[in-house]
This record gives structure tokens, sequence and C-alpha cells, in this order.
């Protein structure tokens, strides 16, 4: 069983994923520059109460590193994604929520080497449970598992 303090940063850190997904979106969605989007989840979303729903604490750190990652190796970040996708299917194909999804959980696999894959896998797997159901979860992993094999070995 893992400790008080484990735990607490384990939800700390899934806090900070699905944090960093949706930050990615609006980016995508509204062009908010990258400074002004931390600020407002600094700011305005992490670990505040908004319509009822109470954001829980994240590591605001981890939030941090996954969004300027994303944004600052989406090129190196999209091909890894690309090259794992159907022939037929291009990463603009995919709808933006699962595009943030699997870049967020590719510049982890990419950038991150102290968080293990399988713990990479599993927690965009959460993620993806909070948008879509099991079909689309089933597609996070394959790729997400293609692209661990190539960026991992």
């Amino acid at each position: 069983m893992p400790s008080p303090k484990a735990k607490t940063r384990s939800q700390a850190r899934a806090a900070a994923r699905l944090a960093a997904v949706q930050a990615l979106y609006q980016h995508e969605m509204e062009g908010t520059a990258i400074p002004a989007l931390l600020h407002e989840f600094h700011n305005h979303r992490l670990g505040q109460v908004i319509e009822d729903v109470e954001y829980a604490d994240a590591d605001v750190a981890f939030f941090d590193d996954i969004v300027t990652g994303v944004d600052a190796r989406r090129d190196e970040v999209d091909r890894a994604i690309s090259a794992k996708l159907a022939a037929q299917w291009s990463i603009d194909r995919l709808d933006k929520p699962m595009r943030q999804i699997l870049r967020a959980g590719t510049y982890e696999l990419l950038a991150r080497s102290d968080v293990p894959t399988a713990a990479v896998i599993s927690e965009y797997l959460d993620v993806t449970h909070a948008f879509y159901d099991r079909r689309e979860a089933g597609f996070v992993n394959g790729l997400l598992d293609a692209v661990a094999k190539e960026l991992r070995g």
C-alpha cells in the first residue's frame, strides 16, 4: 500500500495531467498564449471550485512542464504520434481532446524518463476516461504503447 505522501503526490500528478490536457485544448481552441494560460490555471483552476466541481490540487511544476514541453516540442511530439497512426489518418483528423491527450502522453514518454512507461500509459487512460468511452481508451492505450516502444525501447 502506498504511503499517504506517495498517494498525495500521485493524485497531484494525476490532477496536473488532466489540467494540462484541458490547458492544451484551450490553447488550440482559443489560441491563448502559453504564459497567459499558465497564469489562468495557476490562479483560477488548479485546486479551485468552479461550478460546484472541485479541481484537485495539482503538482504545478509537473503541469507547467507538460504544457510548456508539449508546446516547445510539438513538431517532435506530433511526428512520434503520426508515425503510429494508420496510413490514412493524420494527427489533424483526430478530434481536439484526443490530440491533446496523445500529445501530453507522448511528451511524457519522450521527456520524462523519471516517470515509468506503465504509469504514463495508465494515467493517460484515466484522463481518456474523463472524456471518452472504452473504445477510445483502447486506441490511446495502443498508440501510447507503440510510441513508448519506439521512444523507450
